[in-house]
């Protein structure tokens, strides 16, 4: 019987060291559970930054405004254009421009910058297992009894270490890399639009390069029709050697001028080759004479500019970026708290490591605060707060500079309409001119220079009419580009480090 209390004794107070360590471990973790639910964020709540938009664009006149079911351009913006070629130059960027390549690989960087630092919410869990076998010397001064003796030592050990967000830091660390993510994905959705922008310039350049090549093409044919008459003229002893030598004149001025449009041809074929990620050795862009005038382009209101155009968007992700950075900068005044645990199974015996008694574990609650640093803090929240105000300023100018563009090329777009009217005209003009000094001529009223001087006004004329529709098809790309290019800010993604890879097309 005294044998079995003993026994009981030794039950109980084992079961009573058990339950202190269980009581000391349910504190600490109910101390770290008090810590995070009682945590607060430090530093200012962001608002978008205040910006003055005009009820009405200055340049727009009486411009048709954008309703409901046309004010989304759309990500293929370029199809309003109705030209097959350039739909299928275009649809080759997304897969092979380089600088949207490397615009999406940025992307993909400050998406990996936010899963890093979004991994200081979890605890970090490290394991380092051990096997020595160690000889003790038989003349050691410090363990006569263990002199000589040879043990083994295995270690399985796990420690965790946990940085307790009490005060938001790791809070606002991520959020500030949440929106630089955001606005890399603006940065890429900005150079999207600007390579297919890009390239649609090019491709009107080119095409109107080639209708002036196909003009003066032409108006050569008419010039060696006329040196033939002139020349019929000089034989027949009724003309001058003088009238044959202005006709050849005016002939081979007009060839120089038709050879001298490949030198700028040749480049917008080279750009269009380098957009769609081709070396200008293997591509080649079958002429094309420009004819048909541009499409009507909706314009909304300028207070929606703010949401469609990315990289207004992306200035005002870096603003909130900058504001969670003050809230980092804010919490260095406070200690820093963390749990650190260790445990794991440690025996003389690698056949006993994993047994109850091989077991070991401690854990623990850390809070470390700085008192003196020098001014080290308040200079890293000055300088948070510096880097907000410069973002501040450069989104204000961001939207400014986006004003103004789309202010210049409505005022480009419509200028050039009213003008191409009157060029017109004048062409008509031109060429009943130049009618009237033909039969004037022919008649034997006039000599063969006011026809020389009729038919360099006419071709000048109908060179700066070509011209003209040139500059307006760009302008319009512009106008689309200023506009956003059918882009809008809910594409951009809400959890970055959640979705896959963003779609490119500027519109989504």
């Amino acid at each position: 019987m005294k044998r079995l209390r003993e026994i009981i004794w030794r039950t109980r107070r084992t079961n009573a060291s058990a339950q202190a360590r269980g009581q000391v471990l349910g504190l600490v973790l109910l101390g770290l559970v008090v810590l995070l639910s009682a945590g607060c964020t430090v530093g200012p709540k962001y608002h978008p930054p205040m910006v003055q938009a005009p009820p009405a664009y200055k340049e727009a006149g009486d411009w048709k405004p954008a309703q409901p079911n046309d004010q989304n351009l759309g990500g293929s913006w370029w199809t309003i254009f109705q030209d097959p070629q350039l739909d299928a130059l275009e649809l080759q960027v997304n897969v092979s421009n380089q600088n949207l390549k490397a615009a999406e690989a940025q992307y993909q960087e400050a998406r990996a910058a936010l899963r890093y630092n979004r991994a200081d919410y979890y605890p970090t869990v490290t394991a380092g297992p051990s096997a020595t076998r160690t000889l003790i010397s038989g003349n050691s001064p410090t363990s006569f009894t263990l002199a000589g003796a040879t043990y083994n030592n295995f270690v399985l050990p796990f420690n965790l270490s946990y940085e307790a967000d009490v005060w938001g830091r790791v809070r606002k660390t991520v959020e500030s890399y949440r929106e630089q993510a955001q606005a890399s994905a603006a940065d890429l959705a900005t150079v999207n639009l600007s390579m297919h922008a890009d390239l649609a310039v090019d491709y009107f350049q080119a095409r109107s390069l080639d209708a002036e090549e196909q003009l003066l093409q032409s108006t050569v044919k008419e010039y060696e029709q006329a040196l033939d008459l002139n020349e019929s003229r000089f034989h027949g002893g009724v003309g001058s050697e003088v009238e044959v030598e202005q006709a050849k004149t005016q002939l081979q001025t007009t060839r120089a001028a038709a050879i001298d449009v490949g030198v700028l041809r040749a480049q917008f074929e080279h750009a269009v080759a380098i957009l769609i990620g081709k070396p200008p050795a293997e591509f080649s862009l079958p002429p094309l004479p420009l004819t048909a005038p541009p499409p009507h382009i909706p314009v909304s209101v300028p207070s929606e500019l703010l949401e469609r155009r990315p990289d207004i968007a992306a200035a005002e992700r870096r603003v909130a970026s900058a504001n969670a950075q003050i809230g980092v900068a804010k919490s260095a005044y406070y200690p820093l708290v963390d749990l650190a645990g260790s445990g794991g199974f440690q025996s003389g015996s690698i056949t006993t490591l994993l047994s109850g008694p091989s077991g070991l574990w401690s854990v623990g609650l850390s809070a470390v605060g700085t008192i003196f640093d020098g001014g080290r803090r308040r200079a890293l929240n000055d300088q948070a707060r510096a880097a907000y105000d410069y973002q501040v300023a450069a989104y204000r100018e961001n939207v400014l500079t986006g004003f103004q563009q789309v202010e210049d090329n409505l005022a480009a777009v419509r200028i050039l309409e009213n003008e191409a009217k009157v060029q017109d005209e004048a062409v008509a003009a031109a060429q009943r001119s130049l009618d009237l000094s033909i039969t004037r001529y022919k008649g034997g009223v006039t000599s063969y220079l006011e026809v020389t001087i009729a038919q360099t006004a006419a071709l000048a004329n109908e060179v700066t009419q070509v011209n003209i529709l040139g500059r307006r098809m760009a302008n319009t790309v512009l106008l689309i580009q200023a506009l956003g290019g059918g882009w809008d800010r809910s594409s951009l993604p809400d959890r970055p480090e959640c979705c896959g890879k963003l779609a490119s097309g500027s519109g989504n």
